[in-house]
Protein backbone atom coordinates (compact mmCIF):
# COMPACT_ATOMS: atom_id res chain seq x y z
CA UNK A 1 0.00 0.00 0.00
CA UNK A 2 1.21 3.58 -1.12
CA UNK A 3 1.89 5.86 1.85
CA UNK A 4 -0.41 8.57 2.00
CA UNK A 5 1.11 12.13 0.89
CA UNK A 6 2.71 14.36 3.24
CA UNK A 7 1.79 17.99 3.84
CA UNK A 8 3.08 20.49 6.28
CA UNK A 9 1.35 22.97 8.17
CA UNK A 10 3.75 25.92 8.59
CA UNK A 11 2.21 28.47 11.25
CA UNK A 12 0.78 27.68 14.34
CA UNK A 13 -2.73 29.81 13.60
CA UNK A 14 -3.40 27.00 11.31
CA UNK A 15 -2.81 24.01 13.42
CA UNK A 16 -6.52 23.48 13.93
CA UNK A 17 -6.56 22.04 10.49
CA UNK A 18 -4.73 19.36 11.95
CA UNK A 19 -7.75 17.09 12.33
CA UNK A 20 -9.37 17.49 8.93
CA UNK A 21 -5.78 17.14 7.11
CA UNK A 22 -5.21 13.95 8.98
CA UNK A 23 -8.42 12.34 6.99
CA UNK A 24 -6.00 12.46 3.83
CA UNK A 25 -2.45 13.19 4.40
CA UNK A 26 -0.04 12.86 6.70
CA UNK A 27 0.52 15.90 8.67
CA UNK A 28 3.64 17.47 10.27
CA UNK A 29 3.75 20.91 12.27
CA UNK A 30 6.66 22.86 11.60
CA UNK A 31 6.37 24.49 14.99
CA UNK A 32 6.84 21.28 16.38
CA UNK A 33 10.34 20.90 14.51
CA UNK A 34 11.73 20.88 10.95
CA UNK A 35 10.68 17.59 9.64
CA UNK A 36 13.87 16.11 8.60
CA UNK A 37 12.33 12.66 8.64
CA UNK A 38 9.96 13.53 6.04
CA UNK A 39 11.48 16.08 4.25
CA UNK A 40 11.34 14.10 0.61
CA UNK A 41 7.94 13.27 1.66
CA UNK A 42 6.70 16.34 1.60
CA UNK A 43 4.70 17.54 -1.53
CA UNK A 44 2.80 20.74 -0.04
CA UNK A 45 2.99 23.17 2.50
CA UNK A 46 -0.28 24.79 4.01
CA UNK A 47 0.42 28.73 4.95
CA UNK A 48 -1.31 31.51 5.92
CA UNK A 49 -1.36 34.71 3.47
CA UNK A 50 -0.11 37.41 5.44
CA UNK A 51 2.61 35.59 7.30
CA UNK A 52 5.85 36.10 5.32
CA UNK A 53 6.99 32.69 3.72
CA UNK A 54 9.54 30.99 5.05
CA UNK A 55 11.75 30.17 1.80
CA UNK A 56 14.15 28.61 3.76
CA UNK A 57 12.32 25.57 5.06
CA UNK A 58 10.54 24.90 1.40
CA UNK A 59 14.29 24.91 -0.20
CA UNK A 60 14.86 21.54 1.90
CA UNK A 61 11.55 20.37 0.56
CA UNK A 62 12.88 18.24 -2.41
CA UNK A 63 9.40 16.83 -3.97
CA UNK A 64 7.43 20.21 -2.73
CA UNK A 65 4.36 20.78 -5.44
CA UNK A 66 2.23 23.05 -3.74
CA UNK A 67 2.18 26.18 -1.70
CA UNK A 68 -1.67 26.27 -0.04
CA UNK A 69 -2.40 29.12 0.80
CA UNK A 70 -5.43 28.93 3.25
CA UNK A 71 -6.64 32.64 3.08
CA UNK A 72 -7.89 34.90 0.50
CA UNK A 73 -4.76 37.14 0.92
CA UNK A 74 -1.84 36.16 -0.36
CA UNK A 75 0.71 39.49 0.17
CA UNK A 76 3.18 37.09 2.25
CA UNK A 77 4.11 35.03 -0.31
CA UNK A 78 6.76 35.84 -2.92
CA UNK A 79 5.26 35.10 -6.12
CA UNK A 80 8.40 35.66 -8.19
CA UNK A 81 10.68 33.27 -5.58
CA UNK A 82 7.72 30.37 -5.98
CA UNK A 83 7.42 31.17 -9.94
CA UNK A 84 11.00 31.10 -10.28
CA UNK A 85 10.98 27.35 -8.73
CA UNK A 86 7.81 26.07 -10.84
CA UNK A 87 6.02 26.24 -7.35
CA UNK A 88 2.40 26.72 -8.20
CA UNK A 89 0.13 28.48 -5.56
CA UNK A 90 -3.71 28.48 -4.30
CA UNK A 91 -5.53 30.26 -2.48
CA UNK A 92 -9.17 31.12 -0.88
CA UNK A 93 -10.65 33.67 -3.20
CA UNK A 94 -14.54 34.75 -3.34
CA UNK A 95 -15.23 33.34 0.32
CA UNK A 96 -15.22 35.84 3.13
CA UNK A 97 -15.39 39.37 1.08
CA UNK A 98 -19.57 39.51 2.18
CA UNK A 99 -18.20 38.73 5.63
CA UNK A 100 -15.70 41.47 5.54
CA UNK A 101 -17.79 43.96 4.42
CA UNK A 102 -20.61 43.59 7.07
CA UNK A 103 -17.72 43.65 9.89
CA UNK A 104 -16.65 47.22 7.64
CA UNK A 105 -20.30 48.36 8.17
CA UNK A 106 -20.17 47.26 11.90
CA UNK A 107 -17.07 49.36 12.25
CA UNK A 108 -18.38 52.09 10.85
CA UNK A 109 -21.83 52.13 12.44
CA UNK A 110 -19.93 51.33 15.94
CA UNK A 111 -17.40 54.67 15.01
CA UNK A 112 -20.26 56.93 13.94
CA UNK A 113 -23.17 56.32 16.12
CA UNK A 114 -21.02 56.03 19.20
CA UNK A 115 -22.43 52.43 19.87
CA UNK A 116 -19.51 51.67 22.31
CA UNK A 117 -19.51 54.81 23.91
CA UNK A 118 -23.22 54.09 24.71
CA UNK A 119 -22.97 51.01 25.66
CA UNK A 120 -19.89 51.98 28.35
CA UNK A 121 -22.53 55.17 29.78
CA UNK A 122 -25.60 52.64 30.24
CA UNK A 123 -22.42 50.52 31.93
CA UNK A 124 -21.14 52.86 34.37
CA UNK A 125 -24.51 54.25 35.62
CA UNK A 126 -23.77 57.38 33.64
CA UNK A 127 -27.08 57.42 31.42
CA UNK A 128 -28.85 60.83 32.18
CA UNK A 129 -32.05 61.87 29.67
CA UNK A 130 -30.88 65.34 29.82
CA UNK A 131 -27.43 64.66 28.33
CA UNK A 132 -28.54 61.71 25.50
CA UNK A 133 -25.92 61.15 23.63
CA UNK A 134 -26.07 62.59 20.18
CA UNK A 135 -24.80 61.30 16.43
CA UNK A 136 -24.54 62.46 13.11
CA UNK A 137 -27.11 60.03 10.87
CA UNK A 138 -25.61 57.56 8.25
CA UNK A 139 -27.85 59.22 5.11
CA UNK A 140 -26.05 61.79 2.90
CA UNK A 141 -22.48 60.39 4.70
CA UNK A 142 -19.97 60.42 2.19
CA UNK A 143 -17.88 56.90 1.86
CA UNK A 144 -14.94 56.63 0.00
CA UNK A 145 -13.97 53.27 -0.79
CA UNK A 146 -9.63 52.73 -1.35
CA UNK A 147 -9.90 49.58 -3.80
CA UNK A 148 -12.92 48.30 -5.70
CA UNK A 149 -12.51 44.38 -6.00
CA UNK A 150 -14.91 41.95 -3.95
CA UNK A 151 -15.01 43.59 -0.67
CA UNK A 152 -14.77 47.25 -1.83
CA UNK A 153 -17.90 46.71 -3.71
CA UNK A 154 -19.63 44.70 -1.15
CA UNK A 155 -19.10 47.53 1.04
CA UNK A 156 -20.80 50.14 -1.73
CA UNK A 157 -23.69 48.02 -1.66
CA UNK A 158 -24.18 48.61 1.86
CA UNK A 159 -23.74 51.88 2.62
CA UNK A 160 -25.32 53.27 -0.82
CA UNK A 161 -28.51 51.53 0.42
CA UNK A 162 -28.60 53.81 3.82
CA UNK A 163 -28.51 56.52 1.96
CA UNK A 164 -24.70 57.25 1.43
CA UNK A 165 -22.42 59.20 -1.44
CA UNK A 166 -20.08 56.43 -2.63
CA UNK A 167 -17.03 57.28 -4.64
CA UNK A 168 -13.75 55.31 -4.68
CA UNK A 169 -9.90 55.26 -5.98
CA UNK A 170 -7.97 52.45 -7.32
CA UNK A 171 -4.32 52.78 -9.54
CA UNK A 172 -6.66 51.51 -12.20
CA UNK A 173 -9.94 52.37 -13.70
CA UNK A 174 -12.86 49.74 -14.20
CA UNK A 175 -16.54 49.88 -15.03
CA UNK A 176 -18.46 50.89 -11.73
CA UNK A 177 -21.44 52.62 -10.75
CA UNK A 178 -19.88 54.75 -8.74
CA UNK A 179 -17.18 57.07 -9.79
CA UNK A 180 -13.74 56.88 -9.50
CA UNK A 181 -11.87 60.06 -8.23
CA UNK A 182 -8.31 61.00 -9.72
CA UNK A 183 -6.47 60.49 -6.85
CA UNK A 184 -6.47 59.07 -3.51
CA UNK A 185 -6.00 62.39 -1.52
CA UNK A 186 -8.71 64.01 -3.64
CA UNK A 187 -10.91 60.35 -2.34
CA UNK A 188 -10.03 61.62 1.39
CA UNK A 189 -10.82 65.13 0.91
CA UNK A 190 -14.44 64.19 -0.37
CA UNK A 191 -14.90 61.51 1.53
CA UNK A 192 -16.59 61.27 5.47
CA UNK A 193 -15.59 57.93 5.88
CA UNK A 194 -12.39 56.63 3.67
CA UNK A 195 -12.71 52.70 3.51
CA UNK A 196 -9.54 50.61 2.82
CA UNK A 197 -10.36 47.60 1.01
CA UNK A 198 -7.44 47.18 -1.14
CA UNK A 199 -5.36 44.18 -1.66
CA UNK A 200 -1.91 44.83 -0.18
CA UNK A 201 1.53 44.44 -1.72
CA UNK A 202 5.08 46.11 -1.66
CA UNK A 203 3.64 49.13 -3.64
CA UNK A 204 1.16 50.01 -1.46
CA UNK A 205 2.49 50.00 1.89
CA UNK A 206 2.03 53.25 3.79
CA UNK A 207 -0.54 54.22 0.85
CA UNK A 208 -2.87 55.76 4.15
CA UNK A 209 0.08 58.29 4.67
CA UNK A 210 -0.02 61.62 6.44
CA UNK A 211 -1.26 63.49 3.79
CA UNK A 212 -4.43 61.53 3.34
CA UNK A 213 -4.98 61.58 7.08
CA UNK A 214 -4.71 64.97 7.02
CA UNK A 215 -7.21 65.08 3.93
CA UNK A 216 -9.79 63.17 5.72
CA UNK A 217 -9.63 65.56 8.26
CA UNK A 218 -10.60 66.11 12.19
CA UNK A 219 -14.31 65.11 11.30
CA UNK A 220 -13.25 62.03 8.99
CA UNK A 221 -13.43 58.06 10.47
CA UNK A 222 -11.01 56.00 8.37
CA UNK A 223 -11.96 52.49 8.40
CA UNK A 224 -9.33 49.59 7.76
CA UNK A 225 -10.26 45.64 6.96
CA UNK A 226 -7.67 45.23 3.98
CA UNK A 227 -3.80 45.10 6.23
CA UNK A 228 -2.65 46.67 8.23
CA UNK A 229 0.42 47.82 6.34
CA UNK A 230 -1.37 49.94 4.25
CA UNK A 231 -2.18 52.65 6.77
CA UNK A 232 1.45 54.55 8.34
CA UNK A 233 0.54 53.32 11.96
CA UNK A 234 2.35 55.92 13.16
CA UNK A 235 0.84 58.76 11.21
CA UNK A 236 -2.49 57.66 12.54
CA UNK A 237 -1.89 57.48 15.72
CA UNK A 238 -0.42 60.85 15.76
CA UNK A 239 -3.53 62.20 13.61
CA UNK A 240 -6.04 60.85 16.62
CA UNK A 241 -3.96 62.06 18.82
CA UNK A 242 -3.46 65.69 18.03
CA UNK A 243 -7.20 65.91 16.44
CA UNK A 244 -5.70 66.16 12.74
CA UNK A 245 -7.82 62.80 12.56
CA UNK A 246 -11.61 62.43 13.87
CA UNK A 247 -11.82 58.59 13.77
CA UNK A 248 -10.49 55.39 13.21
CA UNK A 249 -12.03 51.97 13.06
CA UNK A 250 -9.56 49.20 12.64
CA UNK A 251 -9.43 45.47 11.89
CA UNK A 252 -5.87 44.87 11.26
CA UNK A 253 -2.79 46.20 12.30
CA UNK A 254 0.94 46.30 11.21
CA UNK A 255 1.82 43.92 13.79
CA UNK A 256 -0.27 41.19 14.55
CA UNK A 257 -1.26 40.48 17.51
CA UNK A 258 -1.07 44.33 18.54
CA UNK A 259 0.26 45.44 21.81
CA UNK A 260 -2.61 46.28 23.30
CA UNK A 261 -0.88 49.43 25.26
CA UNK A 262 -0.34 50.81 21.80
CA UNK A 263 -3.48 51.66 21.51
CA UNK A 264 -4.04 51.92 25.36
CA UNK A 265 -4.29 56.12 25.42
CA UNK A 266 -5.32 56.67 21.30
CA UNK A 267 -8.83 58.48 21.61
CA UNK A 268 -11.96 57.73 18.68
CA UNK A 269 -11.24 54.45 18.19
CA UNK A 270 -12.80 51.09 17.70
CA UNK A 271 -10.64 47.89 17.25
CA UNK A 272 -11.18 44.33 16.42
CA UNK A 273 -8.56 41.57 16.43
CA UNK A 274 -8.45 40.84 12.56
CA UNK A 275 -11.91 39.12 12.44
CA UNK A 276 -13.47 40.59 9.62
CA UNK A 277 -13.46 37.39 7.20
CA UNK A 278 -13.65 35.05 10.43
CA UNK A 279 -16.76 33.39 10.01
CA UNK A 280 -17.93 29.73 10.45
CA UNK A 281 -19.04 29.79 6.75
CA UNK A 282 -16.46 31.44 5.60
CA UNK A 283 -13.92 29.27 6.90
CA UNK A 284 -15.61 26.36 6.25
CA UNK A 285 -15.52 27.65 2.26
CA UNK A 286 -11.57 27.92 3.02
CA UNK A 287 -11.30 24.28 4.11
CA UNK A 288 -13.52 23.59 1.12
CA UNK A 289 -11.25 24.93 -1.28
CA UNK A 290 -8.04 23.85 0.38
CA UNK A 291 -8.73 20.56 0.81
CA UNK A 292 -9.57 20.40 -2.77
CA UNK A 293 -6.82 21.91 -4.12
CA UNK A 294 -4.59 19.57 -2.27
CA UNK A 295 -6.34 16.79 -3.72
CA UNK A 296 -5.95 17.91 -7.36
CA UNK A 297 -2.12 18.19 -6.60
CA UNK A 298 -1.76 14.98 -5.14
CA UNK A 299 -3.45 13.65 -8.03
CA UNK A 300 -1.20 15.71 -10.72
CA UNK A 301 -4.52 17.31 -11.65
CA UNK A 302 -5.51 20.93 -12.84
CA UNK A 303 -5.70 23.40 -9.62
CA UNK A 304 -8.86 24.67 -8.31
CA UNK A 305 -8.05 28.36 -7.38
CA UNK A 306 -4.55 28.90 -8.40
CA UNK A 307 -2.44 32.34 -8.25
CA UNK A 308 -1.21 33.66 -11.65
CA UNK A 309 2.07 35.27 -11.00
CA UNK A 310 3.03 38.30 -11.13
CA UNK A 311 3.17 39.71 -14.53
Amino acid sequence: MQPRPAVLIMQPALGLLTPFLETAYRVFRLWEGPPVEAQADIRAVVVIGEAPLDTAVLERLPNLKLIACFTSGYDGIDLDWCAARGLPVTHAPAVNHEDVADHALGLILAARRQILAGDRTLRDGNWRMESRLMTPSMKGQRVGIVGLGLIGEAVARRVQVMGCEVAWWGPRDKPSPWPRNASLPELARSSDILVVACRADQTNRGLISAEVLRALGPNGLLVNVARGQIVDEEALIAALRSGALGQAALDVFETEPVDAARWADVPNTVLTPHTAGATTEAVQGMLGLLMRNLAAAAADAPLITPIAPTP
